[in-house]
């Protein structure tokens, strides 16, 4: 059971983090970064901080969240981020928002919204819309099923591997 104190305590953490997510953000701009930043938290600490990274790194998916997330990662030693809170400057596009669900993180919160992005030119409710409301049919890149009799391997090699960890 959370007490108001303990409450009160971590909605100041993470005032005190999203500014900092914030900051991230606004000095990945003056260092040529996108802007956008985000932390990983853990048991009350910072774990890792990212920024966007695409246009310094020519990485389409360096965006703040994977950034942090792989650094949290490798910091705490694990792929899965269990346990953590994912504080970013801006709601996540679906990709970063899919990348914290595979890696586990146990809450998301953000400050601006996609609309928000979309006034300074980071437009990504189109790729939300394409999530939302539309057949594979509609999308602006073919997305088609190839059935090939072997389409299980990987899988089958994967389960039939004794020492695998499971995830």
């Amino acid at each position: 059971m959370t007490t108001h104190t303990q409450e009160a305590s971590i909605q100041d953490s993470e005032r005190a983090w999203m500014e900092k997510a914030i900051i991230l953000a606004t000095t990945s701009v003056t260092n040529g970064g996108g802007p956008f930043g985000a932390l990983v938290a853990k048991d009350g600490e910072v774990v890792a901080t990212g920024n966007n990274q695409v246009t310094s790194t020519l990485d389409p998916v360096a965006h703040a969240e994977v950034s942090a997330m792989r650094a949290a990662c490798k910091r705490l030693n694990t792929f899965s981020l269990e346990g953590c809170v994912l504080i970013t400057s801006c709601e996540p596009c679906p990709m970063c928002l899919s990348a914290a669900l595979w890696a586990r993180v146990d809450r998301l919160v953000y400050s601006a919204d996609r609309h928000d992005a979309a006034v300074a030119g980071f437009d990504d409710r189109k790729f939300y819309e394409l999530f939302e409301k539309r057949p594979h049919s509609m999308w602006p890149m073919a997305v088609e099923h190839l059935d090939l009799p072997n389409r299980t391997q990987p899988f089958d090699t994967w389960l039939a591997k004794a020492d695998r960890i499971a995830y």
